[in-house]
């Protein structure tokens, strides 16, 4: 994995000096607001170490993904490009969950009779979507996994407590030995995710062997999520404290 791909605790890179470009869109916007940059900036190593553990993962917010995310928040954006920008950043956070699955060396033959040592998948990976707005992020790993398995989960919030519970849960009857890639694109408060590991763990899947895909996530959640969790891989493309929550509704046209 390219160190200058992802901003880990033990490697911080900034990014955000130049974040707009002269392109223009639906939404008529010629530049990147620096709120969500700054915020990415703004965490130092030390800090993403200190306050969310080593195992929180951002994209480093350079200015095409500074834009991606601009035109997913913007109000003014048509629904067709709002689900063709958010498949293209779909498609970065999906490619970097892949980075943190496990690999073996392996060794192949070139079409010139030269050996070439390189790497390959572990065996045993699968997808698991929180219904709904994480199937939206189901294509994206379809596009780079062809026979990936995919399983889902349905958290609802009960109508006397408000808490999130488990509805429905269907998964590959080996999940326990896979490595699981959690998708789900919006974290407000964490608690549908905590619902849904919870669930995954009874069916006996480690907490090491977890990773959330995610698009959007608050500090709250964040600490939520790593508070309870440890051990369980984030890789999301901004913290910042205003969520969309807009994007499953918007996604699938049903705003």
């Amino acid at each position: 994995m390219a160190d200058s791909t992802i901003i880990t605790a033990e490697n911080h890179v900034e990014n955000s000096d130049s974040n707009s470009n002269g392109e223009t869109h639906s939404g008529s916007i010629t530049s990147v607001p620096s709120t969500s940059a700054v915020m990415v900036a703004s965490l130092k190593a030390p800090e993403i170490l200190e306050e969310y553990g080593p195992n929180l993962k951002l994209l480093v917010c350079n200015s095409q993904v500074a834009e991606l995310l601009t035109i997913i928040r913007d109000k003014n954006t048509t629904r067709s490009d709002f689900k063709f920008y958010a498949d293209r950043l779909i498609r970065l956070v999906i490619e970097e969950s892949l980075n943190q699955l496990p690999y073996s060396d392996c060794r192949v033959e070139t079409p010139t009779g030269a050996t070439y040592d390189g790497l390959k998948y572990q065996a045993g990976n699968c997808g698991v979507s929180i219904i709904r707005s994480g199937e939206a992020m189901e294509q994206g790993l379809r596009d780079c996994c062809r026979s990936i398995r995919i399983g889902k989960i349905l958290v609802e919030s009960d109508a006397d407590t408000h808490e999130a519970r488990v509805v429905y849960a269907r998964f590959p009857d080996d999940i326990a030995s896979r490595q699981v890639l959690l998708m789900y694109p919006i974290m407000s408060t964490g608690n549908t995710v905590l619902q849904a590991v919870n669930v995954l763990k009874e069916h006996g899947v480690p907490e090491s062997c977890i990773i959330l895909s995610n698009l959007f996530c608050t500090p709250i959640a964040a600490k939520t999520v790593v508070g309870a969790f440890p051990k369980l891989k984030i890789l999301t493309s901004e913290l910042h404290p205003v969520a969309p929550n807009h994007f499953g509704q918007k996604y699938f046209g049903t705003d």
